[in-house]
């Protein structure tokens, strides 16, 4: 089984389906890859942008977190001073 990366958050904007192809986001400290999606093209989804953590934004939405099901899971998101510490 293989183990998935961690990124910060700055690794995860350059994920915003602009700077790169990948079009990402994280919600609870999990990774998705959302590229497949129609509702992300560009790197938005309402007012949502892409290379985010949308963890606080999505309390108030119209959906729950289910919706992540259908998308991959790429890595975790991980704050810079855990991430320098790790792979020292």
């Amino acid at each position: 089984m293989t183990r998935l990366k961690e990124y910060t958050p700055g690794q995860l904007a350059l994920r915003n389906g602009h700077d790169r192809e990948e079009t990402w986001v994280a919600y609870k400290g999990k990774i998705y890859d959302v590229s497949p999606s129609k509702l992300w093209r560009n790197g938005r989804h309402y007012e949502h942008w892409a290379g985010q953590d949308l963890t606080e934004e999505l309390e108030n939405a119209p959906h729950s977190e289910n919706v992540f099901e259908k998308f991959q899971v790429v890595g975790f998101v991980v704050s810079r001073s855990s991430h320098d510490n790790t792979h020292r």
